[in-house]
């Protein structure tokens, strides 16, 4: 059977002359397709490019400053803020040959000498950060410790004291921690005899302290700086009049340590615990004493007002005036200009030697 094949176009045409209505549609729908399509083909091609988003600079935050602290009392940095309020402590520490060698003056914070009775010097030792094992002999207070102490707002450790003092320091406004009325926190120690054998540490003095409330203490110290060891020193050999052989020291400066190795009675003045005695800070400070009748004949200082002192530190010395305007307000240092000095952080040792006997020589 022979089949009879057309054309392609005749046979389209003659598909749509039979459907012509649906050709129509077709033919409309197509060509909605192609013109579309081309338009879309030319919206693109002739679209302008879009300009890159602008890129966001992004600047980095600065590192904040990293916060330093201070401890009041030395200027030395401490850890963080609660320590700069940590509870002061002020104990009384005998100095007289049958006390030697003490325990806890090396790592203390301020110290203050001068003579207690007959010559003999006493020490008012203040601690706040620094917490030695042993500490002692504690001895009796006197009035012009408690001056120099107030500024501080520290509790104060002591076996009794003079009348004046006592009376005091007991008034309700200091931090009275008497071995009197606190005998626990004591003890007499055997290899010594009284009255230069009661110690004390930390331990029992921090019990007794949150016992009391004496929690943390707020207070202005010295004024401090950092400083280095000078390259020149013009004050090594340092000798400190009190009132005898026994009594009186002598420093050295190390240029390497930067500090002022203290001697007296003729040999290094040692910790029995820690070695050397090395404040950063030596001042000496003359001042006006005189023997008074109280409880029997007492010396008695002038702490109030101003006077000449010297400030020995990185290996020099200056000439300044002390000043102290109250009993609470704090013991200042100033120059020839009124300005204040500042002290090097670390161990500071204060002596107060009579204005009219005592005094002191470098070289």
């Amino acid at each position: 059977m022979i089949q009879n094949k057309q054309p392609f176009m005749f046979r389209f045409r003659t598909w749509v002359r039979t459907h012509k209505k649906l050709a129509v549609s077709l033919s409309i729908v197509l060509a909605l397709l192609i013109g579309g399509g081309v338009a879309t083909a030319l919206y693109f091609l002739t679209k302008p490019a879009e300009a890159p988003a602008p890129q966001k600079t992004v600047t980095p935050e600065p590192e904040p400053e990293p916060v330093v602290y201070y401890s009041p009392l030395t200027g030395n940095v401490v850890n963080n803020q609660a320590a700069t309020t940590q509870a002061a402590t002020a104990i009384m520490i005998e100095n007289s040959p049958d006390a030697r060698p003490q325990s806890g003056l090396k790592n203390s914070g301020v110290v203050f000498e001068a003579i207690a009775e007959g010559g003999i010097t006493r020490f008012l030792v203040l601690y706040q950060q620094e917490k030695p094992d042993l500490i002692g002999p504690v001895r009796s207070l006197r009035m012009y410790y408690v001056d120099w102490l107030a500024p501080f707002n520290a509790s104060v450790a002591h076996v009794g004291g003079s009348a004046a003092a006592l009376s005091e320091i007991r008034n309700g406004s200091y931090r009275d921690i008497d071995q009197f009325f606190n005998p626990a926190t004591y003890w007499r120690a055997t290899d010594r005899y009284a009255p230069h054998n009661v110690y004390t540490n930390f331990e029992l003095l921090d019990q007794l302290n949150d016992a009391k409330g004496y929690t943390t203490s707020e207070f202005i110290g010295f004024t401090r700086k950092d400083s280095e060891a000078n390259e020149t020193p013009s004050a090594t050999s340092i000798d400190v009049t009190m009132s005898s052989y026994l009594y009186n020291s002598h420093y050295d400066y190390n240029a390497e340590t930067n500090l002022y190795d203290r001697s007296q009675g003729g040999g290094p003045h040692t910790d029995r615990e820690a070695g050397q005695i090395s404040p950063r800070v030596v001042i000496v400070m003359k001042v006006p004493m005189q023997l008074v009748m109280e409880d029997g004949w007492r010396e008695q200082i002038n702490t109030i007002g101003s006077g000449q002192a010297y400030i020995f530190q990185d290996g020099t010395v200056q000439e300044v005036t002390w000043n102290k305007a109250s009993r609470t307000e704090q013991l200042t240092f100033t120059d020839a200009e009124g300005k204040d000095v500042a002290l090097a952080r670390g161990q500071t040792w204060i002596s107060a030697v009579p204005s009219d006997t005592g005094g002191v020589t470098w070289q």
